[in-house]
């Protein structure tokens, strides 16, 4: 598209950033410099910016924002004035943003332009924060978090964290909506290494605010024989990278950062053992969930993985009577997909210990086993050849015969 001489487009941030870390560019924001949003309409551009102009490209659909600068006027993060005019520079509109490597730009012919120094930031591996206006958002917190979770070598620079601990201080954390926290903690969970994400919003003191939960397990400690990592944080974190690591799905991953809470309730005079902390959880994970407005199928995953995932460990040790009460606990035969996830989270939950990462977690296969079986049963004959009180008993001696015999275990 050809645009008038005064009119000036760059590709801006994230685009930028990863070119130059050889990573692939999925999408490419632009900054308009110089133009109105008449302008932009007349020219076919879309319309779509709720706070501030954003248009979309009429043929390839890409954002493109008119250069603007902002004044922040109330706590949270959409507390602002924005001004998005032609006099607006690109320098003007890249200072307003997070980070250095955020705020590079470039022409169309490919030049870069970086007035903040991100690409000596990213040689350095270095998240540094362009103005003191980073603290007038509190939701940049959550993404240095973030980017911290996905970019594994890179480390916050002094200042910077030091300004993030300051926000956390000042409340502005506390303003964040709950809709948003949820976005970047979903989005960090799903990145390499989301441990780095909890233990730098725990380094800033945002973690006390926002998950005081999980913030609560570090410092607690576990049965050594068993938890060799001691510190129940320490583990949580574990778990965490090691659904990363398996590439498993959100309410997997949400799920294995929850499912010790209940372990933030034990007594101290009881520490390091941790007696019922399955059962204590499941009203906390609730509880985070409705705070965090988490959708359904994370929040159901997780409760039941923090219930059951004890009794999930020992289905090694089980006959049949307690695998398939563990079946049908978990409601794994009308949920026979949430119960893949619920063994994945717990298998995650057993990686997740000093010298255990590469070891067979073995109840897993038996209880896929114990379900396969038992789905072998056709209820509707048994249902027919029982009377109405003997229905459930009769499946449930079905389905137990079943689960003896696929695993040939003595009655």
């Amino acid at each position: 598209m050809h645009l008038p001489a005064h009119i000036q487009v760059y590709v801006v941030g994230g685009a930028v950033r990863d070119r130059l870390l050889g990573l692939p560019v999925h999408d490419r924001d632009h900054v308009v410099v110089g133009a109105t949003p008449e302008e932009m309409s007349a020219l076919g551009f879309q319309p779509v910016g709720k706070d501030f102009p954003v248009f979309l490209h009429p043929r390839t659909h890409e954002e493109y924002a008119l250069a603007r600068t902002e004044r922040k006027t109330t706590r949270g993060y959409k507390g602002f004035q924005v001004y998005a005019t032609p006099e607006v520079t690109l320098e003007e509109d890249l200072r307003r943003r997070d980070l250095t490597i955020n705020a590079m730009a470039e022409t169309a012919t490919g030049e870069l332009i970086d007035p903040y120094g991100g690409r000596a930031d990213l040689a350095a591996q270095v998240f540094r924060h362009i103005s003191e206006a980073f603290a007038e958002d509190p939701v940049r917190i959550l993404r240095v978090a973030r980017f911290a979770a996905r970019f594994g070598e890179f480390t916050v620079a002094p200042e910077t964290l030091a300004l993030m601990r300051e926000m956390t201080a000042n409340g502005e954390v506390d303003a964040l909506v709950p809709e948003r926290v949820w976005q970047e903690l979903a989005r960090g969970l799903m990145e390499a290494q989301p441990s780095r994400m909890i233990l730098l919003l725990r380094e800033c003191g945002a973690l006390a605010r926002l998950l005081a939960e999980v913030d609560t397990l570090f410092g607690v400690p576990q049965n050594p024989q068993s938890h060799p990592e001691i510190d129940t944080g320490d583990h949580v974190m574990r778990v965490i990278d090691q659904a990363a690591a398996a590439a498993q799905p959100l309410p997997v991953r949400y799920a294995a950062l929850l499912h010790d809470l209940g372990k933030g309730l034990t007594a101290k005079e009881n520490w390091p053992h941790h007696g019922g902390h399955e059962a204590a959880g499941v009203d906390l994970v609730k509880q985070v969930g409705i705070r965090l407005r988490a959708p359904t199928d994370c929040t159901s995953l997780a409760q039941i993985v923090t219930r059951w995932h004890g009794q999930a460990h020992n289905a090694d040790k089980m006959g049949a009577d307690g695998l398939l009460d563990l079946l049908e606990q978990t409601d794994a035969f009308r949920r026979p997909d949430r119960f893949d996830g619920f063994l994945h989270a717990c298998a995650a939950d057993f990686h997740g210990r000093p010298g255990y990462e590469l070891r067979d977690f073995n109840p897993a296969e038996r209880l896929r086993l114990a379900l396969k079986a038992a789905q072998q049963v056709d209820s509707g004959a048994v249902a027919r050849q029982s009377t109405a009180a003997e229905i459930p008993q009769a499946i449930r001696a079905a389905r137990r015969q079943a689960i003896s015999a696929a695993l040939k275990i003595k009655p």
